[in-house]
């Protein structure tokens, strides 16, 4: 069966650097479409456009986050030295602002120490970070989805054991047919000695009419198998499946219903409600999927 991937799933990915370590994170649930959001350290954040681009190219459907960020490694060197042009550039421009905005406050100690580059970051490492970041999105890409994948075959397997109990309840009613139409034709004779009685000759008609359309219950077998064998082409198709299942639920719901509303007999009544509940538990699996 060709892969289909669930909409949830996690993956994590991690690239050591003689600074310290990138560390990348991907996470989704259930969404109706591809909702992506980022959690980026400050040196990673000009990355979201490649790394949204990327990912979109591999997921369909999800409410997915992308977290990014480095952990220096602890005791290898001295905190550092400030970088004594940026630190003249922010006072200048903190400067200007307060005389602009006079009631704004000052920069603390500690955001100056996290701003980009200030304890001496230089572009050569804030670029290997970045190269890092987008090496882990393709290895975490890969991981996310074969985790997507396992738990899409196992959606697939359930959605598959209601669909082989749908069919058994089809199975079961095709003999039945004759005596669901003996049911019907002993309700209607009865009824139509009462309307002979008042010789009443359209009410005849229109209760021959409503027989007639009530008695064919092959037709909602034969649709309720035609929508099974879509289900399972479909599965077998993968991909993004999610949309067209939902819509198979919908068909194979209004057959089950149609087939309750022609009950003569305890065994249609039974079925149609047996379906139903196969079909809801289908429907419940069935938001899992891209």
């Amino acid at each position: 069966m060709v892969s289909l991937n669930s909409m949830t799933g996690f993956a994590a990915a991690s690239s050591n650097l003689p600074t310290g370590s990138v560390n990348l994170e991907l996470r989704a649930v259930n969404s109706r479409f591809l909702d992506l959001s980022f959690r980026l350290g400050e040196d990673f954040r000009s990355l979201e456009p490649a790394l949204r681009e990327r990912i979109g190219a591999h997921v369909r459907r999800g409410k997915l986050e992308c977290r990014v960020h480095f952990t220096a490694r602890e005791g290898d060197k001295p905190l550092g030295t400030p970088n004594s042009t940026l630190l003249e550039q922010l006072a200048t421009l903190s400067e200007t602002i307060r005389d602009k905005v006079p009631d704004s406050r000052q920069l603390s100690v500690a955001e100056i120490l996290r701003w980009p580059g200030i304890l001496g970051e230089g572009a050569d490492q804030v670029e290997a970070m970045q190269a890092a970041a987008m090496t882990l999105i393709d290895q975490a890409i890969l991981d996310f989805n074969a985790s997507r994948a396992q738990e899409g075959a196992k959606l697939a397997r359930i959605i598959l054991q209601r669909v082989a109990a749908i069919r058994a309840l089809v199975v079961e009613l095709r003999p039945k047919t004759p005596e669901i139409v003996a049911a019907f034709r002993k309700k209607i004779a009865t009824r139509m000695a009462e309307i002979l009685e008042s010789a009443n000759h359209e009410r005849i008609h229109q209760e021959v009419a409503l027989f007639a359309q009530k008695i064919d219950v092959d037709e909602e077998l034969d649709r309720l198998n035609t929508h099974l064998d879509e289900v399972e082409r479909v599965l077998r198709q993968g991909g993004a499946a999610g949309k067209r299942l939902d819509f198979l639920m919908q068909e194979l719901n209004r057959e089950a219903n149609t087939l309750g509303s022609k009950a003569a007999v305890m065994e249609l009544t039974r079925a149609s409600v047996e379906m139903k509940v196969l079909i809801e538990q289908m429907r419940e699996q069935i938001q899992n999927i891209e």
